[in-house]
């Protein structure tokens, strides 16, 4: 039976979430996309030419084949978020959103305060709200209280590579939040995302990991074999952690 990843009734077969900037050129972008096996692309609303009659990123995506999920990266703004989101709708990219209200230009950390307000505002006017936050419990019920359809906690700081930073907090999230968990920014290597997913993160969203590797196509691969590795090992159930050794070839039935 397939596993299956149900996100606001729409269903995804990969797990893994792949963004568009900071790539060489588009043809290496493309390439990864396909090794990837991902079916989410997230797009930066203010970073892409929105006029199809003028060049523009999204002419290299495939939109029968990728789902594209914009995100309002770069907005510091309840307000500036909602409208970015807003935009990217009327201009028919979609009614979802990677919503991302941004607190500390140095950190990137996210504003809870400006994320939990335009929460708020875009379920009400009918979007699909995936928003971008820290690892915090208290914050994450809040947005799921206002509507969010998943929620998607930083494992590190964006782009830092560092890999998952508070592994206590995803295992936290993951037992108090009843829908789709995204670990979103932060994970460099295969492992990061391994781990993610053995914690229980229902998917993960990485974008500098694959884009800045030396070789963006065979990070894609990597990425796509670490988050089902981590998947499948989640699903199996991992044998409880003891503080000695016990025997594999156990000493019953053995003659003396």
């Amino acid at each position: 039976m397939a596993d299956i990843l149900t996100i606001a009734g729409r269903q995804f077969k990969s797990r893994l979430f792949v963004g568009t900037g900071k790539y060489t050129d588009n043809e290496t972008m493309k390439k990864a996309f396909e090794v990837s096996g991902a079916e989410v692309v997230t797009v930066a609303v203010r970073r892409v030419e929105l006029d199809r009659s003028k060049p523009s990123l999204l002419d290299h995506i495939d939109i029968k084949k990728y789902f594209l999920l914009p995100n309002t990266a770069g907005c510091y703004k309840a307000e500036e978020a909602v409208r970015a989101a807003r935009l990217a709708r009327e201009c028919g990219m979609s009614e979802w959103v990677k919503l991302e209200v941004i607190g500390c230009e140095k950190t990137l950390f996210p504003d809870n305060e400006g994320l939990l307000e335009a929460t708020r505002t875009l379920v009400k006017e009918g979007f699909v709200v995936l928003p971008y936050t820290n690892d915090d419990l208290v914050n994450a019920r809040k947005l799921v209280d206002a509507g969010a359809s998943a929620i998607m906690p930083l494992a590190a700081p964006i782009g830092s590579g560092l890999g998952i930073q508070n592994p206590h907090n995803i295992r936290i999230l993951r037992e108090f939040i009843d829908v789709p968990l995204i670990v979103d920014a932060g994970v460099g290597t295969a492992s990061d995302v391994c781990l993610a997913m053995e914690l229980g993160a229902d998917g993960v969203l990485m974008n500098t990991g694959i884009a800045g590797a030396k070789d963006p196509v065979a990070m894609a691969e990597a990425m796509r074999k670490g988050v089902e590795a981590g998947r499948l090992s989640f699903l199996a159930g991992r044998i409880e952690k003891k503080a000695y050794a016990t025997a594999s070839s156990p000493l019953d039935g053995i003659s003396r």
